[in-house]
């Protein structure tokens, strides 16, 4: 493998001393095969990393952008997950261009874990820091053929609690109810589960006046019965 950037180049060292095949091999199973892994659990891993950063830093502006653009090319997944890790540590520095960067990793070796984790971690609080995109951006990827974009317009609220825009967030789940993709169905059950912690009612009066898939229903009512009194 020919690494470009001696930071890279350092971070798969470290990585590769700590490497467990067995525990490689069922990392790799369970994400179906798809990716490579260093077979590092994640506390370890974190911590590795967390050292790695404190003794290396952290590279700046569009050296940042070319590290992760590496990183997200590597075959072990390990390195996907540090690239975002980075990402969420220079939020403060993030910029209105950034989206355009967010979206291309959202859509290159796309899979529920990093997805899920740009998502939340990312691009969540950056549509809290630029909300003036969330409509034009959002929208856009609800729209979508690629069925990641469209699991982000909807996840991109998980941690906003109180902040939900509901109107939007409901809006964006009608027009996916139909999809018989999984990905998509879980999505909107994850939502609106993660939403009825917040306000359990207001949940169970939007399912009960649309149709969703059975999937989605059922993600969606896993915590809501037992907070309604």
């Amino acid at each position: 493998m020919k690494l470009k950037h001696s930071y890279v180049k350092g971070l798969y060292k470290v990585l590769h001393q700590h490497r467990n095949a067995e525990n490689a091999n069922a990392m790799k199973q369970y994400m179906r095969n798809q990716f490579d892994f260093f077979g590092i659990k994640m506390e370890a891993r974190r911590l590795i990393c967390k050292n790695y950063v404190a003794t290396h830093g952290i590279p700046e502006g569009k050296e940042l952008e070319d590290v992760v653009r590496e990183l997200w090319t590597l075959p072990e997944r390990d390195f996907q997950y540090f690239a975002v890790e980075l990402l969420i540590k220079v939020r403060k520095q993030w910029n209105e261009k950034d989206i355009i960067f967010f979206e291309h990793l959202l859509v290159h070796k796309s899979w529920w874990d990093t997805v899920d984790f740009l998502a939340n971690q990312v691009v969540g609080p950056w549509f809290l820091k630029f909300p003036e995109h969330i409509k034009p951006v959002t929208g856009q990827w609800n729209k979508s053929e690629n069925i990641w974009l469209q699991r982000s317009s909807i996840l991109f609220q998980l941690k906003y609690k109180k902040e939900t825009d509901l109107k939007l967030l409901y809006k964006y789940i009608n027009n996916l109810a139909d999809s018989d993709e999984f990905f998509v169905q879980k999505a909107i059950g994850w939502i609106l589960r993660e939403y009825s912690k917040t306000d359990p009612r207001e949940v169970r009066n939007f399912l009960s006046k649309n149709q969703l898939k059975p999937l989605s229903m059922r993600e969606a009512r896993k915590v809501m019965n037992r907070k309604i009194s």
